[in-house]
């Protein structure tokens, strides 16, 4: 099939002979510039969004979707619980008592988060039945004549070095006066649940006990907040905005991202500065681009006069070096788009990229990239690729071909 003249032309000027050699080596540089600055911008992209999506999910999967906190206290729990569940997209609610303690072992001691909870609620809230390692949820609740049970990360399992059935004793900030002061007896529980959620601050610093056992360790009549789970985990925020309308003023509720937000904002500010950074790559290909077109319009004046000559109009020859880029553009973009796509998925599927697991939470770097993110980076590559052709195109279209034959 034959190529349109001004295409034809462009692909020419692009392929140089041997005494022009040095235009289609800035060409090729020019390309591979693209190539590099649409594979990395996308590669950086797909790590940010793969990195954000893996921490939310796992801290969703460790906590829940909605918080709901009570002014005077959440006195009723069945009452409350079944009001939760009344609310549109609500799928379960538990109570929840927390609170600070130290753990320790035979070997060591370590800082924990006490956290207390109705085991046959909480797996309509959380996963983490579904993340216990070994022991079960179910062994929290308290029976007459035997230790009060506690399950742990394997984190701080590995930390203490304990294992099921072995003995721990926590001590907490809420003393007992005395007549030689306030004293903190360590209360002695009995590890009955090791779990992996998979996020380093859930394994390593988190103690499950029953509600009952809680309320008592850390002085408390009653649960500090409700945990609610909803059936799309992005609706969690209306959620949140509907309870005290529906349930009253006295109930006060928080979603996800509101107790998360400082994590969230920080990922997606990072991966804002990293697309401009390497954005900036994209910038440096088009310059190179400029470049090229600009030697080639000087190389190739005889070339425009003699076109112009034979009836071209200067839209036409504007059109030419545009296409020209544009090929330039297309080629580089259309490469670095699936060396980009391809690596991506190697990376994630493999888990090539490992990660100290208690400096990032996770212990690799997962890749995702969303289509949005693909189409917007191809879409102003080509886009930077074209503008570049702009200025140069119309030189070509301003040489007067008198002056290029007389000192060409």
């Amino acid at each position: 099939m034959d190529l349109p003249f001004e295409l034809f032309v462009a692909v020419r000027y692009l392929v140089a002979r041997r005494k022009q050699a040095f235009i289609s080596v800035i060409s090729l540089i020019s390309i591979l510039g693209v190539t590099v600055g649409v594979m990395a911008l996308l590669i950086a992209l797909a790590l940010m969004t793969g990195l954000q999506g893996e921490l939310r999910d796992r801290i969703v999967g460790s906590a829940a979707h909605v918080y709901v906190f009570k002014a005077g206290g959440i006195t009723d729990v069945p009452a409350e619980v079944a009001k939760l569940r009344t609310v549109p997209h609500v799928m379960g609610a538990a109570p929840v008592v927390m609170g600070p303690g130290m753990i320790t072992s035979a070997e060591k001691d370590a800082f924990i988060t006490v956290k207390g909870i109705l085991p046959s609620l909480e797996n309509t809230v959380t996963n983490i039945e579904k993340a216990m390692q070994a022991g079960s949820l179910a062994d929290l609740d308290p029976r007459e004549g035997r230790v009060d049970g506690i399950a742990i990360g394997h984190e701080l399992a590995k930390k203490l070095g304990v294992w099921v059935g072995d003995d721990i004793q926590v001590i907490t900030p809420q003393g007992k006066l005395s007549p030689m002061g306030m004293i903190y007896p360590p209360r002695r529980l009995k590890v009955v649940g090791i779990f992996s959620l998979g996020l380093f601050e859930y394994d390593e610093a988190y103690g499950l006990v029953h509600l009952s056992v809680a309320e008592r360790v850390l002085d408390r009549t009653h649960p500090d907040y409700l945990e609610v789970r909803v059936d799309d985990l992005f609706a969690a925020r209306e959620v949140a905005q509907s309870i005290a309308p529906r349930l009253g003023s006295d109930y006060l509720a928080e979603d996800w991202r509101d107790m998360n937000g400082s994590l969230f904002s920080a990922l997606w500010l990072e991966k804002m500065a990293i697309s401009i950074t390497i954005g900036l790559i994209v910038m440096v290909a088009a310059l190179n681009i400029v470049a090229s077109l600009v030697l080639l319009v000087m190389e190739k004046s005889r070339d425009i006069a003699i076109l112009k000559t034979m009836g071209s109009s200067a839209a036409s020859i504007r059109r030419i070096f545009m296409l020209q880029g544009l090929v330039i553009g297309l080629v580089g973009t259309a490469v670095g788009a699936t060396a980009g796509v391809v690596l991506i998925h190697v990376l994630d599927r493999y888990k090539l990229i490992r990660v100290p697991l208690d400096v990032y939470q996770i212990s690799y770097v997962p890749f995702t990239l969303e289509l949005l993110d693909f189409v917007i980076v191809v879409a102003a590559a080509i886009l930077i690729c074209f503008v570049a052709t702009i200025y140069p195109s119309r030189q070509a279209s301003k040489l007067d071909p008198a002056q290029a034959l007389r000192y060409g």
